[in-house]
């Protein structure tokens, strides 16, 4: 079982950037896909952008695109998720998991193992 843990999460204004970590332990990290997810009060957990294994391949949420950028470095065990251009519809918990073996990569039912989120706010 693997064990996810977010920080980097904040206070910041409309414009601003911020960088989300997500250390994982408890088993090997280098051979899973590793996505981000985000929730909104009052919304459901939506997908924000996803990795591979190897960082080779990523793939983002319409609505961050350009905007956000995952990455990996799997000496360290963690996953990064770079944001700028934060908007205050940005304003979420900011959920890291890992893929499973079934389920699309841009669903919740196709991650088996989740942090316990970090908290983005972005202010107008």
């Amino acid at each position: 079982q693997v064990q996810l843990v977010e920080s980097g999460g904040g206070l910041v204004q409309a414009g601003g950037s911020l960088r989300l970590s997500c250390a994982a332990s408890g088993r090997t990290f280098s051979t899973d896909g590793m996505g981000w997810f985000r929730q909104a009060p009052g919304k459901e957990r939506e997908f924000v952008a996803v990795i591979n294994w190897s960082g080779t391949n990523t793939y983002y949420a319409d609505s961050i695109k350009g905007r956000f950028t995952i990455s990996r470095d799997n000496a360290k065990n963690t996953v990064y998720l770079q944001m700028h251009s934060l908007k205050p519809e940005d304003t979420a918990v900011y959920y890291c998991a890992k893929r499973g073996n079934t389920g699309s990569a841009v669903s919740v039912s196709g991650y088996d193992s989740w942090g316990q989120g970090t908290q983005v706010t972005v202010s107008s």
